[in-house]
C-alpha cells in the first residue's frame, strides 16, 4: 500500500504498553513463588477480569484456541473524582502469531466519529474519546468498532490516575524527554534523562499546551511513562514491591482476559512482538459550533481498516 513518507509506518518497540504491562508482572511462569503466582491469578480475575457485551466471547475463544490473529483494544482512561472519565489514549493492537508480526494504530483521541452503543448520545457525531464517558467500555469499543469496520477481540483499559501509583510503586522511573518546560510545583521537566515519582510523572503525561506536536506529542509522552514503568519493573526483586505493583494493578485496570487467557498469550503469540509497526492517524483540525475535532479523512480511514485486515487474514 502506497502512502507518503509521513504516513508510513514505524518500526519500534515500544508494544510495550497496557497489555504488556500487565502480562510482564503477571505470568510468573515458575520464576515467582506459588504463593505470588496464587495472588497474580487472583488478581486478575477476581478484580480486574471485566467481560463487556460488546464482545463476543465464545468467537474470541475459538480465534485463540484456533491461534488465530487477533486485535486488542487498548485504553488510557483519564479518571478524575466527579468525572466519568475519557479515553485519553486510544490504540488498536492487532498480533498475527502465524507472521510473528503485531502493530499498533493510534486513534487521536479529538476523532469526529459517530457515537454507537446504548446511550442517548448513540447515533450522534462526537469526538472518539467522548464514547467512553457517554457508555463506558462497551461503548467505546462498539465507537472504534464501527469507525475503522472491524471486529475487536479484547480490551484493556487502564486509568491514567494509576499511572502515579505504579510509577511510585516500582521506585520512579527515568525517561528520555524530548521538550523542556515547568510544571506544577516548578518542577523542571529538562530535556534529556530524567528521572520522575509518581507526581511528576502523571504531570508529564498531562501536560498538553508547551507541546508542538499537542496530542501526538502527549501520546508519545504516555508511552514513555508506561515503557519507563514495564522497564523499572522488570528489575523490580523485592515480593514486597511486587505486591505493591499487584495492589495498583488490581485497582487501575480493566480487560475481559483472565488469567489463564494472559498466559495462553504470552505462550503462543508472544513471538508476534518482534515484529512491531506502528501508525498514527492524522487528519485535518476543524471547529464546529466552538468546538474543536479532528476530521480524519475517509481515504486514511479506509487505508487503516486495510492494514488491519491484512493483519487479520
Amino acid at each position: 500500500m502506497s502512502r507518503s513518507k509521513k504516513h508510513e509506518k514505524k518500526k519500534g518497540r515500544w508494544w510495550k504498553v497496557s497489555l504488556v504491562l500487565l502480562v510482564m508482572l503477571l505470568i510468573p511462569a515458575g520464576v515467582y513463588s506459588y504463593s505470588l503466582y496464587s495472588g497474580a491469578k487472583n488478581t486478575v480475575d477476581s478484580k480486574m477480569h471485566k467481560e463487556v457485551a460488546s464482545i463476543d466471547h465464545e468467537l474470541t475463544e475459538k480465534k485463540r484456541k484456533e491461534k488465530e490473529p487477533l486485535n486488542i483494544l487498548l485504553m488510557g482512561v483519564d479518571e478524575r473524582a466527579g468525572d466519568s472519565g475519557r479515553s485519553d489514549a486510544l490504540m488498536v493492537l492487532s498480533v498475527d502469531p502465524n507472521d510473528n508480526r503485531s502493530q499498533i494504530i493510534s486513534i487521536p483521541r479529538d476523532t469526529r466519529t459517530e457515537m454507537v452503543g446504548n446511550s442517548s448520545h448513540s447515533g450522534k457525531q462526537d469526538k472518539i474519546n467522548h464514547a467512553y464517558a457517554f457508555g463506558g467500555a462497551d461503548m467505546a469499543i462498539q465507537t472504534v468498532e464501527n469507525f475503522l469496520e472491524i471486529n475487536l477481540d479484547y480490551y484493556v483499559q487502564v486509568n491514567m490516575e494509576g499511572l502515579e501509583e505504579m510509577v511510585d510503586a516500582v521506585g520512579g522511573i527515568t525517561i528520555q524527554n524530548d521538550i523542556e518546560w515547568y510544571g506544577k510545583n516548578n518542577f523542571h521537566y529538562k530535556k534529556g534523562e530524567l528521572t520522575m515519582d509518581g507526581e511528576e510523572a502523571l504531570g508529564y503525561v498531562r501536560m498538553r499546551y508547551d507541546d508542538p506536536k499537542g496530542d501526538l506529542g502527549r501520546n508519545e509522552r504516555q508511552r514513555k511513562v508506561i515503557q519507563g514503568i514495564v522497564d523499572k519493573g522488570m528489575n523490580v526483586g523485592s515480593i514486597n514491591k511486587i505486591g505493591n505493583v499487584m495492589d495498583v494493578l488490581g485497582k487501575n485496570v480493566s480487560t475481559n482476559m483472565d488469567f489463564s487467557t494472559m498466559q495462553d498469550l504470552m505462550k503462543n503469540y508472544s513471538g508476534a512482538r518482534e515484529n512491531l509497526s506502528t501508525y498514527q492517524m492524522t487528519g485535518s483540525g476543524t471547529k464546529i459550533n466552538g468546538i474543536y475535532y479532528l476530521e480524519v479523512p475517509d481515504q486514511e480511514v479506509q487505508e487503516v481498516r486495510e492494514m488491519i485486515l491484512d493483519y487479520n487474514s
